[in-house]
């Protein structure tokens, strides 16, 4: 199964005020496993930087004015996209600027149905608690040290750690998905553990058993370690 896991920076939060994509960064999965390809693109907005969103990822007017429009870069991003399911933290914000990115070249848009949202999925596995991406980072013990600013590529490359742990670390249905290896899973349900072929050394002393001895004799008949043995 391919899956990109995806990030963009904007020049703020609606694309209906005016709003455009300043940087995409993806990661490909298959298997649930990095492959190694990635996809990385700088995008003129065609328009001046807000100091906010500046602030945010620092991205500015002079170093993205000869980067390329999102026109000339669409087909190239559909291309590496393809048909996978798109990991995204905060799907909602994501699809809807790359929606109208691609509306606004004449492109064909994506469906929502293609999104799988890491936001939704924190939320639901660890319920009242933070569901930032440095939140998740810090509760699977993920190093995000280098992310001083937003990056897309960058937090692309985090997020594919972080997605992983949250469906259950790089191998979550090993074993068990279905039509992998019927004979190695039939094997692994039909096992059972088997008696030790020595007993394990006592870790108490000596001493110390005849102590417990000792005080469960002073607690008289009526104790209950005697009416279990």
């Amino acid at each position: 199964m391919r899956e990109i896991v995806l990030d963009t920076e904007t020049t703020g939060f609606e694309p209906g005020e005016g709003d455009r994509i300043v940087e995409i960064g993806a990661v490909e999965l298959m298997g649930h496993v990095p492959t190694g390809r990635t996809y990385h693109q700088y995008i003129n907005p065609q328009r001046t930087m807000p100091a906010e969103a500046f602030a945010v990822h620092g991205l500015g007017d002079e170093f993205l004015a000869d980067k390329p429009l999102f026109k000339d870069i669409a087909d190239d991003f559909l291309t590496f996209i393809g048909d996978a399911k798109l990991v995204i933290h905060n799907a909602a914000f994501d699809m809807k600027f790359l929606n109208a990115e691609l509306g606004w070249v004449h492109k064909p848009t994506l469906n929502m149905d293609r999104a799988v949202d890491t936001l939704v999925i924190a939320r639901r596995k660890f319920p009242g608690s933070p569901a930032s991406l440095d939140a998740l980072c810090r509760r699977f013990g993920i190093d995000n040290t280098s992310r001083t600013l937003h990056g897309a590529l960058l937090d692309s490359e985090i997020l594919a750690e972080v997605y992983l742990e949250l469906i259950g670390g790089r191998q979550p249905d090993f074993a068990l998905a279905e039509g992998r290896n019927s004979q190695n899973t039939a094997k692994t349900e039909q096992w059972r553990a088997g008696p030790r072929p020595a007993a394990l050394r006592p870790r108490i002393t000596p001493e110390e058993s005849a102590a417990h001895t000792a005080f469960i004799e002073s607690l008289g008949d009526a104790a209950v370690w005697k009416k279990l043995s």
